[in-house]
């Protein structure tokens, strides 16, 4: 289990993880949207996960959640790294009804982000353009090279949460323990 505090003049965010966990999470932003894609993210990694996050949402909601997303993508990096005896490529296809997202990563210690999606500009009150902020922030901070694409979909709420929910279980597949490989790199370090 991994924790790590973060505080600003714009938000105070503190994350717990156990990347091998059974799903169990408890997430508090005040954000309901977001707090909504980061429970689904969680369960469907099988992260244990508790991420409570104080922001200046009376500006906007941007430093909540690109903050939450360094937070949480140092975490990562703390449970991750160094790699060893873990598949670390993933992918998987996540379809909400007419919506379908995929996500194809790997846990190269070499961050990149591609990111496509068409959305509305707002899910209720919640700025769809902070979706990509959040994955570049969680991908740069984790050391996780990343291809999230929405292949179609026309409900912005369901290729959302296709979205967080692709990207959980490719990162879930990543992490598929293999006792046999070692370090999976020719290189021998990642």
């Amino acid at each position: 289990m991994t924790t790590i505090k973060r505080e600003t003049k714009e938000t105070k965010i503190a994350v717990s993880l156990e990347i091998y966990g059974e799903g169990k999470n408890s997430i508090a932003t005040d954000i309901g949207f977001f707090d909504h894609m980061l429970e689904a993210f969680g369960k469907h990694a099988n992260f244990n996960l508790k991420l409570e996050c104080e922001g200046d949402r009376h500006i906007d909601f941007h430093h909540s959640v690109e903050d939450s997303a360094i937070v949480l993508g140092k975490a990562l990096y703390e449970e991750i790294y160094p790699i060893k005896n873990i598949e670390r490529f993933g992918e998987a296809s996540v379809v909400m009804d007419e919506a379908c997202v995929t996500t194809t990563l790997d846990l190269s210690n070499r961050p990149y982000l591609h990111f496509e999606a068409k959305l509305k500009d707002k899910i209720g009150e919640f700025d769809t353009e902070l979706i990509e902020e959040f994955f570049r922030a969680l991908c740069f901070n984790a050391g996780i090279s990343a291809h999230i694409v929405a292949q179609r979909g026309k409900n912005s709420h369901h290729i959302a949460e296709a979205l967080f929910k692709s990207f959980a279980v490719a990162l879930r597949r990543a992490l598929v323990k293999n006792e046999h490989c070692g370090v999976p790199s020719t290189k021998g370090v990642l």
